[in-house]
């Protein structure tokens, strides 16, 4: 019970950003619970080949606020460069790279090359927020 008014106050008060000039927003909002573990940009977890290089053909760097999500979150609306924010964490990530095909409402939060810190991370169930873009046709009419 505590847990469900936890998440309903993430989504009421953390997911829109507040908007104070009084301009229309240009994203909505969606929550969504999802599992998260943490992976890092070394051969053996990525590629042999080009650990940095992240499925759309980014270069991640240490430092970057970037995640990796599963391909059914991809068609819910998280797709390249989409702005997330996580429960645990103030900063906003961007969606740069693709998990396995095997993973399902899942993501993976960037944390460059230590290792450490991505497995104290572990793996947990978290919410998160999502911006999609409104649509220009829709906005124009309103």
């Amino acid at each position: 019970m505590i847990r469900g008014a936890v998440i309903a106050l993430f989504l009421v008060w953390g997911c829109a950003p507040k908007n104070t000039d009084g301009q229309q927003p240009l994203h909505d909002w969606y929550g969504h619970e999802v599992t998260a573990s943490a992976y890092n940009s070394v051969y053996w977890q990525t590629d042999s080949i080009s650990p940095s290089v992240a499925a759309w053909g980014d270069t991640l760097k240490p430092g970057m606020k970037s995640i990796a999500v599963s391909r059914d979150l991809i068609k819910m609306g998280l797709t390249h460069n989409t702005m997330v924010k996580i429960d645990t964490f103030p900063d906003t990530f961007y969606v740069k790279d693709k998990m396995h095909w095997r993973w399902r409402n899942r993501i993976d939060i960037y944390m460059g090359k230590d290792v450490k810190k991505a497995r104290e991370w572990g793996k947990k169930r978290i919410m998160i927020c999502y911006a999609v873009p409104k649509d220009s046709l829709t906005k124009s009419i309103e």
